[in-house]
């Protein structure tokens, strides 16, 4: 029997690459094998009747995390979520865990130091940025609020050194004045109001895109409503937002950090920067999907 690639085969069918791996992934290309990374497809395949892929559609990414954040599954998306998302979002802020530390800390919930000293904070955010994770795929379908960015805030910050400090509200809206890049953020009394109209406006939009989802995200990083932690719940923000709304969601990589905010400090000027930055982050994202083989 002849084999065609999945290039050959969405020529031939006059559809999409990736249409035509999601066929062979949901095995609805009977005779279909993967060598490799590679799919092989029978030259006499005959191409999935359509209207049948509507009877059954496939999990979404935010039904697959849901089930294997419940199953504990090790070694899924899930797992691979939890591990870069927080290693990156934490190192972006100064963390000074390394990558399999921190992969280390979630399989295992321990920690082995040799010879080196380590910051306590950073173990700490690290346990709970994973718990951070662990709310945003459970509350995924609700609107953003108030009340659940205060939780997350909470859930990062309880038991660090900041969480001692009598001036430093854990859980609530910041007391000092803070800046950004040496930027200034709205001024302690006034965040509570600025939140609510971000919030108001950004939930009054039905239908959100990618640029909606960035645009809420510049705005709360200028408010900078905590004293400290905005980054992380911010960015925890964003990819929640995205498996609410149906986008492919990004990690931003601590290599990435300097377009990040180079796009964050000019998102006004142009929006260009921070956008290209969240979607090359998207399509890396994308390979981590291709490989789990779940459909986007």
């Amino acid at each position: 029997m002849n084999y065609l690639s999945v290039a050959d085969t969405a020529k031939k069918w006059n559809v999409s690459e990736r249409t035509v791996r999601n066929y062979c992934a949901q095995n609805k290309i009977p005779g279909a094998f993967l060598t490799g990374k590679t799919w092989n497809i029978p030259e006499s395949a005959v191409k999935p009747d359509r209207i049948n892929a509507r009877t059954a559609a496939p999990k979404t990414l935010l039904d697959i995390l849901k089930a294997e954040q419940a199953a504990k599954t090790s070694g899924g998306i899930y797992h691979k979520v939890q591990i870069e998302l927080t290693y990156n979002s934490n190192h972006i802020e100064g963390s000074r865990l390394t990558h399999d530390q921190t992969r280390y800390i979630f399989e295992t919930n321990t920690i082995g130091v040799a010879g080196e000293s380590m910051n306590v904070d950073d173990i700490v955010e690290t346990a709970n940025h994973f718990k951070c994770i662990d709310m945003i795929i459970t509350q995924a379908k609700y609107a953003l609020s108030e009340k659940f960015i205060k939780e997350l805030h909470l859930t990062l910050k309880s038991g660090t050194s900041d969480a001692r400090r009598d001036w430093f509200a854990v859980g609530d809206y910041k007391r000092m004045p803070n800046e950004v890049g040496g930027r200034d953020t709205t001024p302690p009394e006034e965040v509570s109001a600025a939140m609510g109209a971000l919030l108001t406006e950004y939930n009054a939009v039905k239908e959100k895109t990618l640029e909606d989802i960035i645009g809420f995200h510049v705005r709360f990083e200028s408010i900078h409503p905590f004293q400290d932690g905005n980054g992380r719940v911010g960015r925890l923000i964003m990819f929640k937002e995205c498996l609410r709304n149906g986008i492919v969601p990004f990690i931003i990589y601590d290599d990435m950090k300097m377009f990040y905010y180079r796009g964050l400090h000019e998102w006004n000027s142009e929006k260009g920067y921070l956008t290209n930055t969240c979607l090359a982050a998207q399509d890396k994202f994308k390979k981590y999907l291709d490989y789990f083989r779940i459909v986007y």
